[in-house]
C-alpha cells in the first residue's frame, strides 16, 4: 500500500503534543503546520443563541519523509 503525501494529524482526548508528535514520527511523517482551532457549544440565554468556546482543538499537517 502506498503511503500518503500529506496527512493530519489532531491531538486526541487525554493526549499531550509530544505524544502526538512521536505518533506522527512512527508511521514516518514529519509535522509541518500546526493548527489551532476553537471547539464551541451552543447555549440558549434568555432566548437567543449564544457560542461559549469549551476547548481547543489542535491538528497538525504532516508530510512523508
Amino acid at each position: 500500500m502506498k503511503k500518503q503525501k500529506k496527512k493530519k494529524f489532531e491531538v486526541e482526548e487525554n493526549e499531550t503534543i509530544a505524544h502526538c508528535l512521536e505518533r506522527i514520527a512512527k508511521e514516518g511523517y514529519i509535522p509541518v503546520r500546526r493548527k489551532e482551532e476553537p471547539v464551541f457549544k451552543e447555549v440558549r440565554k434568555n432566548g437567543k443563541i449564544e457560542h461559549i468556546p469549551v476547548k481547543q482543538r489542535i491538528v497538525f499537517e504532516a508530510k512523508a519523509k
